[in-house]
């Protein structure tokens, strides 16, 4: 054996470069993209600041695996270089202990990490929580046990009401959106506490009865980025139809939005009525129902024990 063989360092940079190869391969073999593997698991949004908090997570992520390969390059280089053996003396290795500079060092990083990540966690939390004075689009989001009605500020029905969505256990409530807008949500609640969820919005906000009065933050915005269905939930318990209250954000063209509050603030002439939401999506060509979720039957007998 040479001693380019026997040198430590040598075999350490055979396994660094062993690893490196294994996970180009594991990249490659799996398919997942650059953007895929940065995400880390972060699941994919349809807002900006959903993008902005993926930023925020793949930045945090990064900066904990370079502090983990550091400190697992400093075991491994302890264990290689500086353990007992045979032949040598049982006298102590040499102590780091008051050692000004090492203990500065291990004062002064960790301060620093911390500083850096608090800075651009509350620059993103106030970017993400940052509100227009005059938004393009506001709705209002009233959940109830065990639904939710929607209301659209920016049109009204022929009796001179906001243009509205409300749900029932024969119906989930579509809450009709448009994309490149900038949306404000208002949500309260008109008996417990509920919660308003699109889990690719990658947020939640907690719906309050009387939010006014209680001092809460009801109010947040955002601008939808592609067009879709997706499924709405309740993220609060709230009762025993919770896991049940969901409702759909239909994301549509802002020429389609505007199409479908058109007609809701028009009388249908075929049933001489102001077009609910599903005449409405049916007269524009979309599918008049959720896609995402279904109703329940709230009849406890309706279902057999199993077995």
């Amino acid at each position: 054996m040479t001693l380019k063989e026997r040198n430590p360092a040598t075999r350490l940079s055979r396994v660094g470069k062993a690893t490196a190869l294994a996970g180009a391969v594991a990249l490659t073999v799996t398919g997942c993209s650059a953007e895929e593997v940065l995400r880390f698991g972060w699941p994919e949004g349809i807002t900006p600041q959903a993008e902005e908090m993926r930023h925020l997570w793949t930045g945090a992520t990064v900066a904990a695996l370079v502090v983990g390969v550091i400190v697992w390059g400093l075991i491994l280089w302890s264990v290689a270089f500086h353990r007992k053996k045979k032949g040598d003396s049982d006298e102590l290795p040499r102590q780091f202990q008051y050692n000004v500079p090492l203990e500065l060092f291990c004062v002064v990083i960790p301060v620093v990490m911390v500083c850096v990540l608090f800075f651009f966690t509350v620059t993103t939390e106030f970017s993400v929580l940052e509100e227009e004075d005059d938004p393009d689009v506001s709705v209002e989001a009233i959940g109830f046990q065990w639904n939710w009605e929607f209301r659209h500020h920016n049109a009204e029905t022929p009796d001179g009401n906001p243009v509205s969505t409300v749900g029932s256990t024969d119906e989930i409530p579509i809450l009709v959106l448009p994309t490149d807008r900038t949306i404000e949500y208002e949500v309260r609640s008109t008996d417990v506490i509920h919660s308003f969820w699109v889990p690719e919005f990658l947020f939640k906000r907690d719906v309050f009865p009387e939010p006014e009065r209680n001092n809460q933050d009801n109010t947040f915005q955002n601008t939808i980025e592609r067009e879709g269905s997706f499924v709405g939930r309740c993220a609060e318990l709230c009762g025993t139809y919770h896991s049940m209250m969901n409702f759909e954000v239909r994301a549509v063209s802002p020429e389609q939005y505007d199409e479908y509050l058109g007609l809701k603030s028009q009388i249908n002439e075929q049933t001489g009525e102001p077009y609910t939401t599903p005449e409405a999506l049916d007269e524009m060509g979309l599918p008049p129902r959720a896609e995402t979720t279904t109703p329940f039957d709230p009849d406890r007998t309706a279902r057999e024990p199993s077995g």
